[in-house]
C-alpha cells in the first residue's frame, strides 16, 4: 500500500478549499446549512462524500471488468495531476477554469433551496451537491479516481478514497458549522489565497515527480535503508507493498494428483497457486514453466496448486480436463474450480494467473498473464531460503506483434467483428460468406447455428472465414456429437502446405475433442485469410486466439 497515494489524496482533498472548484460549492455549503437543522451540515458532508465514493468504487470494478492496462492508468493519473497543479499555479487558468464551471454554480444554486431539516435531508442534499459538482471538480476527481483504480486491493482502495475524503470533509464541515461567521474572520486567508493556491499547486506537481521517479517513500519519511543482500543472496523482487492472508479453496467438484488440499493443512509450505484453465494460450504456455518448478522445488518445500477455474462448460467436465492433465504432463494437484468459487475468494480476473504464499499463509507476490519466469522463480526460490539464484528454464517465448488480432469469440454472448451480416440466436440457418472481410472480422458460409458460447456446423461444407493479423492461429474446436470431424484448412484461398499448425498436418485437422487447435503457423506475423471447411455435420467452434 502506498503511502504517498493516501497522503496525496488528502492533500487533494484539502486542495478544494482553495481551488476554482470551491466557488460554486460554498454557497451550497453555506445556504444548505444555515436552513437546516443542527444536523444537516453533518449529513450534507456525509452525503457528498458518500456520492464520490460510491462513484470512486464503481469507477475501480469498470476498470477491472474492460480490462485496462493499469501502467496507462497511473500515467493517466499523473497527467491529470500536473495539470490541476498547473491550473492552481496560474491565475488566468483558474479564472477559466471558474468560468467553465459557472453553469455546476448555477444548477447548485436551485439545490439550496431543498427543504428539510435533518441529517437525511442533508444527505440527500449533500449527494446531490456531489453530483452536480463533480464536473466542476473533474481534474481532481479524476485523478484521484484513476488512484483508487490502480491500487493492488480493495482496501487500499478503500483507503485512498476515505483519506480524499476527509481532505475535502473536514474544511467544509467547519464552514457548515460555522458559517458566515467564520468567513467574515478569514481575513488573512482571502488576502493570501492566491499566496496559498499557488502552494497547493507546487506540493502537488512535487508529488507526481516524486511519484513518476518511483522512489521509496520509507527513504523519505522514516529512518530505514535500502535493503541489500549479501552478494550472492537473494531478496523478494516486486513483491506486493501489503501481503494479506490467502483465500481457502472453495466448492472444489474434484481434486486431481492430490486428496483435499487447504490453506491451513499447507502452512510451512511455499504454495504458488495457478489459476488456468485447459483451452487458454496463455496458461497453456506457462505449464512448462510450471512442471519445471515443481520437479525442481517440490522435494524443498514447494507446493503448487493448479486452480482449473472453466471458461467454457466443456471445460467443467473431468474426463476433459484429465486427459488435459496427462497430455501437459502435470504431476502437481490441480482443483477443479467449476462454480468459480474459489476464483471468487481470490477476487482473481485472469488466465493465467500466479499467487505465491509464503509459509506463514501470507500472499506475498503475484503475476498475471504470461512472463516474468525468472522473477517468479526467484521469488520462489528466496521464500524456500535459497541464497542463489536457478537456472530458469528456457522456451520460446511469443512475442505479441503490433497490430495483432485480438481474441475473438464467437458465440454471441461474447462475438464481436462478424463481418456476415446478422446472426440468428440458437437457431439453423444458412450463411453465405461476403464478397470482402474487414481486417480482424469473420464470416460464415453454409448451415449454422449460433449459440451463446460456440457456432456448430450443421452440415457438411459448412465454412468460417477470418482475416487476421498473426504468426500463428489456434482455434478451441469440438463435436456436437462425441465423435471425430474433420475440417480442411486454407490460407488466401489456397491449399495451407508447410504454413499448417501442428494439429492440422497436410491442412487437416481431426476434432476428437474439445480443446485448442494450431491450425496456421505462418513463420512471421503478417495478414491473412484463413478458412475452415467442415468435413461433416457437428464442428463446434467457441474462439480464436492468436501468437507470433
Amino acid at each position: 500500500m502506498n503511502a504517498v497515494d493516501i497522503g496525496l489524496a488528502f492533500l487533494e482533498g484539502l486542495a478544494l478549499i482553495v481551488s476554482p472548484c470551491i466557488l460554486p460549492v460554498l454557497p451550497l455549503v453555506l445556504a444548505t446549512s444555515v436552513d437546516g437543522g443542527r444536523r444537516r451540515p453533518y449529513g450534507i458532508i456525509i452525503g457528498f462524500v458518500l456520492a464520490f465514493s460510491l462513484f470512486a468504487m464503481a469507477a475501480r470494478e469498470l476498470v477491472s471488468l474492460l480490462g485496462l492496462d493499469l501502467d496507462i492508468v497511473k500515467n493517466a493519473s499523473l497527467v491529470l495531476l500536473a495539470l490541476f497543479g498547473l491550473v492552481l499555479l496560474s491565475e488566468k487558468l483558474s479564472e477559466k477554469f471558474s468560468a467553465l464551471t459557472q453553469g455546476a454554480a448555477n444548477l447548485g444554486n436551485d439545490l439550496a433551496s431543498t427543504k428539510g431539516e435533518g441529517l437525511l435531508s442533508g444527505i440527500a442534499i449533500g449527494a446531490l451537491i456531489g453530483l452536480v459538482w463533480t464536473p466542476c471538480a473533474g481534474p481532481i476527481l479524476a485523478a484521484v479516481l484513476v488512484q483508487v483504480i490502480r491500487q493492488e486491493t480493495d482496501l487500499a482502495g478503500n483507503l485512498i478514497i476515505l483519506s480524499f475524503g476527509i481532505g475535502a470533509g473536514i474544511p467544509m464541515l467547519i464552514i457548515a458549522l460555522t458559517g458566515r461567521k467564520l468567513m467574515s474572520k478569514l481575513g488573512f486567508f482571502v488576502r493570501h489565497a492566491e499566496a496559498v493556491r499557488k502552494g497547493f499547486g507546487v506540493l502537488i506537481l512535487l508529488a507526481v515527480a516524486y511519484i513518476a521517479s518511483g522512489a521509496n517513500i520509507e527513504s523519505l519519511f522514516m529512518n530505514t535503508k535500502k535493503v541489500e543482500a549479501p552478494r550472492g543472496e537473494l531478496v523478494l523482487q516486486e513483491g506486493l507493498r501489503q501481503p494479506y492472508a490467502a483465500p481457502e479453496f472453495a466448492e472444489i467438484a474434484a481434486w486431481e494428483n492430490s486428496p483435499p488440499l487447504t490453506m491451513a493443512g499447507l502452512k510451512g509450505k511455499v504454495v504458488l497457486v495457478d489459476f488456468w484453465t485447459y483451452s487458454c494460450i496463455n496458461c497453456v504456455r506457462t505449464l512448462p514453466y510450471l512442471t519445471d518448478w515443481d520437479r525442481k522445488y517440490r522435494d524443498m518445500g514447494l507446493v503448487i496448486v493448479g486452480v482449473h477455474s472453466p471458461e467454457f462448460e466443456f471445460e467443467k467436465k473431468l474426463s476433459n480436463v484429465q486427459a488435459a492433465i496427462a497430455q501437459h504432463g502435470i504431476r502437481y494437484p490441480v482443483a477443479q474450480d467449476n462454480r468459480l468459487s474459489t476464483w471468487l475468494n481470490f477476487n482473481n480476473r485472469y488466465w493465467p494467473a500466479h499467487y505465491l504464499i509464503d509459509r506463514q499463509g501470507q500472499v506475498v507476490y503475484t503475476h498475471f498473464g504470461e512472463g516474468k519466469y525468472e522473477v517468479t522463480e526467484n521469488n520462489i526460490r528466496y521464500l524456500l531460503g535459497l541464497k542463489e539464484k536457478g537456472q530458469t528454464l528456457k522456451v520460446d517465448e511469443p512475442t505479441y506483434a503490433h497490430g495483432q488480432t485480438p481474441e475473438t469469440y464467437l458465440g454471441y454472448a461474447r462475438a464481436d467483428s462478424f463481418g456476415g451480416g446478422t446472426v440468428a440466436r440458437d437457431a439453423r440457418r444458412g450463411y453465405r460468406f461476403p464478397e470482402s472481410l474487414p481486417d480482424d472480422a469473420w464470416a460464415l458460409n453454409g448451415k449454422w447455428k449460433v449459440e451463446r458460447e460456440k457456432i456448430v456446423g450443421g452440415e457438411k461444407g459448412a465454412a468460417l472465414r477470418l482475416n487476421f493479423n498473426a504468426r500463428k492461429v489456434f482455434l478451441v474446436l469440438g463435436t456436437s456429437s462425441g465423435k471425430p470431424v474433420r475440417a480442411t484448412i486454407r490460407l488466401n484461398g489456397e491449399p495451407v502446405g508447410g504454413r499448417a499448425g501442428k494439429d492440422a498436418p497436410a491442412g487437416v485437422v481431426t476434432v476428437g475433442r474439445n480443446t485448442l487447435y494450431e491450425l496456421v503457423d505462418q513463420g512471421a506475423s503478417k495478414r491473412g485469410m484463413i478458412e475452415i471447411e467442415a468435413q461433416e455435420a457437428g464442428l463446434e467452434a467457441y474462439a480464436f486466439t492468436f501468437g507470433s
